[in-house]
């Protein structure tokens, strides 16, 4: 599946500002809820409808209801600041959760909680990893919605790192990752440059 960018004006404005080492951690929060508006939008664009009528206060109407079933998984802690804004496109939505630690020395990922809604074999998920760096975290994500039965599974994140995007290309060809910006290169600290910096610390002011 190819990688999809996602170039609208306000996904790359609220990027810009993210990018920003000044934005203080509110803003911070305020614009991750806006770029993930707008990411996540593009995730559910081919989203399956059905036609449905109703009543308005002076006649019938008809129009398209979403036809299906979707699930959202925010890889913690740095997903939840994207979460409410994809409830916010669909309240419907259930939604999991999953913990993965990066190691600071490997940047390997290791996991620590996971609750997911089943079954998941009918639903389309949303795996929400802000930051694409090495791809371990959105790997360790994928295999453990697999194994929960997930069929139909879209990566959405902020800022993706080629390595990253490498590496969940070759385990899962079959999910599509959505992002507004692939950056240059990780450093030697398997950080995303230029990026953003820590996600999760900007989010909460924890730097």
């Amino acid at each position: 599946m190819p990688v999809h960018i996602v170039d609208h004006p306000i996904a790359q404005d609220a990027l810009l500002t993210l990018r920003d080492a000044r934005t203080p951690p509110d803003e911070f929060r305020r614009e991750a809820a806006r770029a993930a508006l707008v990411i996540a939008a593009e995730a559910l664009r081919d989203l399956p409808h059905a036609a449905a009528t109703v009543e308005t206060p002076l006649g019938s109407a008809t129009g398209r209801r979403v036809d299906a079933e979707i699930v959202v998984v925010p890889v913690l802690r740095a997903g939840l600041g994207m979460l409410e804004a994809v409830l916010t496109l669909f309240p419907r939505a259930r939604v999991g959760h999953i913990g993965l630690q990066r190691d600071e020395r490997t940047a390997v990922a290791s996991r620590y909680y996971a609750r997911l809604p089943r079954p998941l074999h009918r639903s389309r998920v949303l795996l929400v990893d802000p930051m694409l760096a090495t791809g371990g975290s959105a790997v360790a994500g994928l295999e453990l919605l697999r194994e929960a039965g997930a069929t139909d599974v879209r990566l959405v994140c902020v800022v993706a790192a080629p390595e990253g995007i490498a590496l969940v290309s070759s385990r899962f060809p079959d999910v599509a990752i959505y992002t507004p910006a692939i950056d240059r290169e990780l450093n030697d600290r398997k950080f995303i440059v230029p990026g953003l910096g820590d996600f999760g610390d900007r989010l909460y002011g924890t730097e």
